[in-house]
């Protein structure tokens, strides 16, 4: 039975990590498990209580906000699977999940990263996630598969390949990070899971889904559905990934559509629903481009504690 690494990080949080825990003990049937929770900068540091509430719970207290990607690479270094199942804290599990993902894996070799099923924790039956599209580097855009539908079985046959695991629930084979490395800490928040998929790629893995595994998601508890921290990450790391991944020819057109098509459309956007606060959010997000490379550590967001 091969361990498996779940990690998990925690911001400011306390209650939902602990649903998570309480899921996995309860729900959960495989046992070979090493929990790793990475507190990533909260205001209140839960770490020393947590320790004597779950003892069996490996702790990590980091002392700034680094972000989904510098948050979960805190709990990588740290981990001593040989699968690492990476979890959104605001989460929770089915009985069979970590097991079939684990059977995935175990039976073919060229996996390197494959997710679950996803439902909105809210709205049981509703579809979150059934796979992606591949992306379109032109318009950096792709489709999350079947979300907002009711789950009627209509995707499983989709299980194999699939354009990007995601972010909320991915677990990765050990082999695989030591051959494409840890994720980007530079996009903090959004995207930052597509490039990994990308490099894990290009290190000569596949991406997939396995629809007979499923877990719940509580979506936008951590950011919530629009906010300007949300907004300047998902602008900035869209250009990000394009320019990352993709030829200069390419992100040269990419260029032309975004600043012929989405700037003025998000605009005239935030404009017509008052939302004026956004608007050098966005431009901010796109002027970053202008004075960093592709490796900046500079974030170009003034994070609250």
């Amino acid at each position: 039975m091969k361990k498996v690494s779940v990690i998990t990080v925690n911001f400011n949080q306390p209650k939902i990590t602990e649903d998570l825990l309480t899921s996995l003990r309860d729900v959960n049937t495989y046992q070979n498990l090493e929990i790793i929770v990475v507190d990533n900068g909260s205001k209140e540091n839960l770490v020393p209580a947590w320790q004597t509430k779950y003892p069996d719970v490996i702790f990590i207290r980091s002392e700034a906000n680094t972000g989904f990607a510098g948050g979960n690479n805190i709990g990588i270094k740290q981990a001593t699977g040989d699968y690492y199942f990476l979890i959104n804290n605001d989460t929770e599990v089915t009985e069979t999940l970590i097991a079939l993902l684990v059977k995935a894996l175990d039976e073919n070799p060229v996996i390197g990263v494959i997710s679950p099923k996803i439902h909105y924790f809210d709205q049981p039956g509703m579809l979150q996630y059934a796979g992606y599209t591949p992306m379109n580097y032109y318009t950096a855009r792709n489709a999350c598969i079947g979300q907002f539908e009711v789950d009627n079985g209509q995707y499983d046959s989709l299980t194999g390949p699939t354009g990007y695991a995601h972010g909320a629930a991915m677990m990765i084979r050990k082999e695989a990070i030591d051959k494409a490395g840890l994720m980007a800490e530079n996009y903090f928040l959004y995207f930052e899971e597509l490039d990994w998929c990308e490099r894990i790629r290009k290190a000569g893995y596949e991406i997939h889904v396995d629809l007979r595994a499923l877990i719940f998601h509580k979506e936008s508890v951590s950011v919530g559905k629009r906010s300007p921290l949300k907004e300047f990450f998902m602008t900035r790391n869209r250009i990000l990934f394009i320019r990352k991944n993709t030829s200069t020819l390419t992100f040269a057109i990419f260029c032309s559509y975004f600043m012929a098509t989405v700037f003025p459309r998000n605009i005239i956007h935030y404009l017509i629903n008052k939302e004026y606060s956004f608007i050098p959010v966005f431009i901010s997000a796109i002027t970053w481009h202008f004075s960093n490379n592709t490796d900046s550590k500079n974030l170009g967001f003034t994070l609250k504690p």
